[in-house]
C-alpha cells in the first residue's frame, strides 16, 4: 500500500477558486495540496490580439476582488498581460423604453470593473503558487475516493493513480459538478433554467467606449464585454443566454448569419458584428448547497454555489469566499484551533452563505422580472428602470453594491 502523506489542508481543484486559496493559505506555515486533474504545466498565453487568440471565457472583476488578486500578489501578471477595464455599463430592455446607464465617475471611482481572459487568471495564480514551498501539487490524476478517516480526525483522499493522501482541512475547489461535494453527501437546492449561454469572441465595427452591454430580450439577456484591441479593431466577448430550443439552430448558423443575428438582437449599438471566433454553449443552472461546510470539509466558489451569469458575479462571488475561508483558517490556527473543526468552518459559513444567497435571489429575481411579457408587468419594469436612473442616491448604492464595495 502507497504512503499516506499528511498535509493541513489539501485543495481539490486549481482553477480560479483552488489556486487562489492555496496563494492565499501560503507562507504561513502550513503543508497544503494542491490536487488537479488535469496538468499544471502553464501554457504560454497568446499576445496576439484577434479572434483567435482571445479566451472565449472572461470574468468581470470587480474592485473588490481586484484588491484580492493584488493582495495574493496576482494581479501584476493579469495586468501585464491584458485586461479591459471598464467605465460604463448600459442596461435596456428590448420589449419596451427602459434603461439604466452606469458610470464610474457616480462614485468617483476609475473603474466599474475589469474584463479578464479566465486562462490569465489562472495562469497568474498557478505561477504565484508555484513560487510557494508549502504548497506540493499533485496534477494528472483525478480524484477517485474521499472519506473521512477512522477516528474522526480529518479526511483520507486517494487518487486515480493510488497517491494517498490525509488531511485536516479538504477544500472541494472543483467546480460545479463537483466530486468531493457528491462524494460526502452535500445535499443541493438545485434547478435547470431552461437555457443555455453562447459565449465567443466577435469582431464590431466601433469602438466599445470601455463600456459593458446588457440588453434583455424575451429569449434571455445578451451582453456585450469590452475587450482591449488592436489598432482600428474592436472586439468584444459576448455572452448570450437563449431558450434551450433556440441554442443548437443558432450554433448552426455560419459565421456570417450568427453575426447578422448577433447584431440585430444588439439593435447594432456597436455598428456591424463583422467577425467571431468559435462558438461554445454551456447549460445554465441553479445551484446551492444547502450547507458548505461538514467536519474537515469545506465548499468554496462554484461547488458551493452556480448563479446565472447575467450580472458576472460568479467568480467575484468565489473569490469573496476564498478571502473569507482563508482568513478564518488562519485565525483559527493562530487560536490553536484545527483548521477543519467546526468552530472555524462554521464562521466561513456564516460569512458567506447569506450574501451568496442575497446575490442568488437577486439574480433570479432580474431573470423572473425580464421574462414577464404582460403589458402592466413591461409598463412597472420600464418605469422603474428610468426612475432608477433619476435617484441618484439609490443609483449611487447600486452601483457599490455590483462593484462589490457597498
Amino acid at each position: 500500500m502507497a504512503e499516506t502523506r499528511h498535509f493541513d489542508i489539501a485543495i481539490i481543484g486549481a482553477g480560479i477558486a483552488g489556486s487562489a486559496l492555496a496563494a492565499a493559505l501560503s507562507n504561513q506555515n502550513l503543508a497544503i495540496a494542491l490536487v488537479e486533474a488535469r496538468p499544471l504545466a502553464l501554457p504560454d498565453l497568446p499576445a496576439a490580439r484577434d479572434l483567435q487568440n482571445f479566451d472565449p471565457r472572461v470574468s468581470a472583476i470587480t474592485p473588490r476582488s481586484k484588491l484580492l488578486l493584488e493582495k495574493l500578489g496576482a494581479w501584476e501578471a493579469i495586468a501585464g498581460y491584458r485586461q479591459c477595464p471598464y467605465a460604463h455599463m448600459t442596461v435596456w430592455d428590448a420589449e419596451g423604453t427602459g434603461a439604466i446607464e452606469f458610470d464610474c465617475a457616480d462614485v468617483n471611482a476609475p473603474a466599474l470593473g475589469y474584463i479578464v481572459e479566465n486562462r490569465a487568471i489562472v495562469n497568474a495564480l498557478l505561477a504565484r503558487v508555484a513560487d510557494c514551498s508549502d504548497v506540493v501539487a499533485f496534477d494528472g490524476a483525478q480524484l477517485q475516493e474521499c472519506s473521512h478517516v477512522d477516528d474522526g480526525a480529518g479526511i483520507r483522499v486517494r487518487l486515480e493513480d493510488g497517491t494517498t493522501l490525509a488531511a485536516d482541512l479538504l477544500v472541494a475547489a472543483d467546480g460545479a459538478v463537483s466530486r468531493v461535494r457528491e462524494m460526502m453527501a452535500f445535499p443541493t437546492r438545485e434547478w435547470d433554467y431552461g437555457h443555455r449561454a453562447i459565449v465567443t469572441t466577435v469582431q464590431v465595427e466601433h469602438w466599445h467606449r470601455d463600456t459593458c452591454w446588457q440588453r434583455f430580450l424575451t429569449t434571455g439577456p445578451l451582453a456585450f464585454l469590452p475587450l482591449p484591441g488592436e489598432g482600428n479593431s474592436h472586439y468584444c466577448s459576448i455572452v448570450w443566454s437563449l431558450q434551450e430550443e433556440l441554442v443548437d439552430d443558432m450554433l448552426a448558423l455560419d459565421k456570417e448569419a450568427f453575426c447578422g443575428a448577433l447584431e440585430h438582437a444588439f439593435e447594432a449599438r456597436l455598428g456591424r458584428v463583422l467577425d467571431c471566433a468559435p462558438r461554445f454553449a454551456f447549460p445554465l443552472r441553479q445551484r446551492h448547497a444547502i450547507d458548505y461546510v461538514q467536519p474537515g470539509i469545506a465548499l468554496v466558489g462554484d461547488a458551493a454555489h452556480t448563479i446565472h451569469p447575467l450580472a458576472g458575479q460568479g467568480i467575484n462571488l468565489g473569490l469573496q469566499d476564498v478571502g473569507a475561508l482563508a482568513e478564518e483558517v488562519l485565525a483559527g490556527c493562530a487560536r490553536g484551533l484545527n483548521p477543519g473543526q467546526m468552530a472555524v468552518l462554521r464562521r466561513y459559513q456564516r460569512r458567506r452563505k447569506g450574501e451568496n444567497l442575497l446575490m442568488m435571489a437577486a439574480m433570479d429575481g432580474f431573470k423572473a422580472l425580464f421574462e414577464q411579457q404582460a403589458l402592466p408587468v413591461r409598463w412597472l419594469r420600464n418605469a422603474g428602470m428610468r426612475g432608477v436612473g433619476r435617484i441618484g442616491p439609490l443609483k449611487q448604492q447600486l452601483i457599490r453594491h455590483a462593484m462589490g464595495v457597498g
